[in-house]
């Protein structure tokens, strides 16, 4: 579709509450993917929409559906008066938490209410809020299944449902958790489903549950955001993390995500990065909620330069004015380097990516460049050895003369250890035979007197008693 020409959200037809909350927000003019999905979504039309990270996918789905379930708000307190009406399944924590804040905003002047469900905290503290009814879920898939078997809430009445990221649920592995879910929810909705790129995997979800959707694109699929100046490095493996500490001084004015791979390069590079007196957290999937909340507020007020970070959270991450972003290790999937980049360079701000590419990774990088369609220029790293932890010179270990003296025992290691000698006559301690203490060499008498009590049969309490007798007896006359 072409785009269409707003002058500001007033052209789109929404509701007074709702544009009185986004001018509270600062937003006039709606973005291009927000410009065309908010009529056709007020057409109660099923919607497969496309658009680069950062471009406001989040108001081009919350706010149609706000407008449309503004009739149906209650100011009862009674649950029954709030039942689910639209359910937003989004893959991660983060997006989620960043999706019903969103929401929670345009609806601040409605009496429509809004809840975040997701794994990773304690379930019952969910379940009160649920049991007082909301018209708005967001949840994770996993946690919302979970709610689900425990019978804390009810689908039957959902009008709305929205697959935010829906590639990333696929990567993520959540598609049989989705089927569960479609089964539970009635035929008759309005189905709505956005995600920064498609694959065919993607499509064939849309076929399965989307009714005559309408595509939108307001970008070339997998297209990165031209706001985004990208850059990549050519270096060793074993140098990677020097010059990634070189170019995080060199931007020390600048806050900075650095994308990894797995959590346990995640959470050994932080580590790493703390010793080189660079402030970083990490946040990966092994991280408490609690851990991660705040290593996220650390990063947004600034007390914090770098974080590190896994593709979990390159998806649900909404930092505002972002200037840089590294891919510290290159992804095995080139659809996750746009949406890692696409943190950075949103809303229309300037941003920078930067990747490090070493001799194994090459070929993924190849892989990146066909997606998007574009070179993106390389140069060798320059590694300066000055970028590394400062470690104590000569100098410095010269002040104090006696480290460099050479070694020289001391008067008591010189002398000879004197080991006193043992003495010939040394009493032996008698240990009892039973325990293996016959410390004596055998004759041929006592060779001939164990045979002897070898061969007498074996007799029960009595017998035993005169065994032992005969055998303290031979030890008394050795």
């Amino acid at each position: 579709m072409s785009e269409q020409t707003t002058v500001d959200f007033r052209a789109l037809g929404l509701a007074e509450p709702l544009l009185k909350a986004i001018d509270e927000s600062g937003y006039t003019t709606p973005t291009p993917i927000q410009a065309q999905a908010i009529p056709l979504a007020l057409q109660r039309m099923d919607l497969m929409a496309g658009a680069q990270t950062g471009t406001g996918k989040t108001a081009a789905f919350s706010l149609p559906i706000l407008h449309t379930l503004l009739p149906l708000s209650s100011t009862s307190t009674s649950p029954a008066k709030h039942p689910i009406r639209a359910l937003v399944l989004a893959p991660t924590r983060e997006l989620a938490i960043q999706v019903y804040d969103n929401i929670k905003t345009y609806a601040k002047h409605t009496a429509l209410r809004s809840l975040v469900v997701y794994g990773g905290v304690d379930i019952k503290t969910q379940t009160p809020h649920l049991k007082a009814g909301v018209e708005i879920l967001v949840a994770t898939p996993g946690r919302l299944l979970d709610h689900v078997e425990q019978k804390t809430l009810s689908l039957s009445q959902v009008q709305f449902l929205v697959l935010d990221e829906a590639d990333r649920m696929l990567d993520m592995g959540f598609m049989p958790d989705l089927k569960r879910i479609l089964a539970l929810l009635p035929k008759q909705r309005q189905n709505l489903m956005f995600s920064a790129t498609f694959s065919d995997e993607i499509k064939k979800l849309a076929d399965a549950f989307l009714n005559n959707p309408t595509l939108i694109e307001v970008a070339r699929s997998n297209a990165t955001n031209d706001n985004v100046e990208q850059k990549a490095y050519l270096v060793n493996s074993d140098q990677k993390q020097r010059f990634l500490v070189q170019l995080l001084k060199q931007y020390a004015n600048q806050q900075v995500i650095v994308f990894t791979k797995t959590k346990l390069s995640a959470s050994k590079l932080a580590r790493a990065l703390e010793r080189d007196q660079i402030p970083c957290s990490a946040i990966h999937g092994d991280k408490s909620q609690k851990e991660r909340i705040e290593a996220l507020d650390a990063f947004k007020a600034g007390s914090i330069h770098a974080l590190v970070a896994t593709d979990v959270a390159a998806r649900g991450l909404d930092i505002s004015d972002l200037p840089l972003v590294i891919n510290y290790e290159i992804s095995t999937a080139p659809e996750d380097y746009v949406h890692r980049i696409g943190r950075t360079g949103r809303a229309g701000a300037k941003g920078i990516a930067i990747s490090l590419i070493d001799e194994d990774e090459t070929k993924y990088f190849d892989d990146i460049e066909k997606l998007i369609k574009k070179q993106i220029p390389k140069e060798k790293a320059t590694i300066n050895t000055s970028s590394s932890r400062p470690r104590p010179s000569k100098a410095a270990s010269a002040e104090d003369g006696w480290f460099q003296q050479p070694y020289q025992p001391s008067a008591a290691a010189a002398a000879p250890k004197q080991v006193p000698a043992k003495p010939s006559s040394a009493k032996r301690k008698v240990v009892a035979a039973l325990l293996g203490g016959f410390g004596f060499k055998a004759t041929p008498q006592t060779r001939n007197q164990a045979k002897r009590s070898a061969g007498k049969p074996r007799q029960k309490a009595q017998g035993n008693e005169l065994a032992q007798a005969e055998v303290v007896e031979t030890i008394n006359t050795l």
